[in-house]
């Protein structure tokens, strides 16, 4: 698909860029002529993700910052060095989280708040942050990572999808509060996806699971990429608070 130009002259922010789903939708960005700003983790992975992009193109308008998404006032400033440096930030995709599948039994309350903080309060901080910038520039796009689980639940982990729910209710409302700033907010709630992890299963448990999705198959980060980047282009500029589902019409 040749996507050249549909973000020329934007700059967009993506959370947990450097692997999996997030680093696709910053290589799916930069093609389509956007800035880039990717977050991370670590500084470790930050500059690994910056050196595998820059090796396949030396001259992307790509940069990486790993502040801590659960505390407000270092989300701030990053958002604040990403405008310093590129002049705008018209893109935010809250993609940084993590997931969880043990059972409420052996569940630590601790490790249920991480979730929440990475999953929840990081997207808050994020959309907080980044929506003055927006408002004043005249608009923007905000699009937020949610999941298959945000409708249908899941036996174990229950933070995940409670994580999940708690995103679809801010994309939703954020799209009514900000919509009076031109700032469009949506969510993508991808099925099960080919990420590291799910690479890392043997072929028969991929097998099993694919054979619950109609379209006999797991998806390809590039097709979660794709979506987004349509969310986030003026192809979609009177869709918000939408949760779009990209799962191959997954049965459970």
């Amino acid at each position: 698909m040749n996507v050249t130009q549909m973000l020329e002259g934007k700059t967009a922010i993506v959370t947990g860029g450097t692997r999996g789903i997030g680093f696709a939708v910053v290589q799916r960005f930069l093609e389509a002529g956007a800035k880039v700003a990717l977050f991370g983790s670590r500084q470790e992975t930050v500059d690994k993700a910056l050196e595998k992009i820059k090796s396949e193109n030396p001259d992307a308008n790509v940069m990486g910052l790993c502040p801590p998404l659960g505390e407000y006032v270092e989300v701030e400033k990053a958002i604040q060095s990403v405008k310093e440096a590129f002049g705008r930030v018209d893109i935010l995709v809250n993609n940084a989280g993590i997931s969880a599948r043990e059972s409420l039994y052996e569940y630590k309350p601790e490790d249920f708040d991480n979730i929440m903080t990475l999953n929840v309060n990081a997207v808050f901080n994020c959309a907080k942050a980044a929506a003055p910038i927006m408002k004043e520039q005249g608009g923007g796009s905000v699009i937020n990572m949610s999941s298959m689980v945000s409708i249908y639940g899941q036996p174990a982990g229950c933070g995940y999808p409670a994580s999940k729910f708690a995103v679809n209710g801010l994309t939703k409302s954020l799209a009514r509060e900000l919509g009076k700033d031109q700032i469009r907010v949506n969510a993508v709630a991808p099925g099960v996806t080919r990420t590291d992890m799910v690479a890392a299963l043997p072929d028969e448990m991929v097998q099993r699971i694919s054979s619950t999705i109609p379209l006999g198959r797991v998806g390809e980060p590039e097709e979660v990429a794709n979506a987004v980047l349509f969310l986030a282009s003026d192809l979609a500029s009177y869709i918000t608070g939408e949760i779009l589902s990209v799962d191959g019409a997954t049965q459970v």
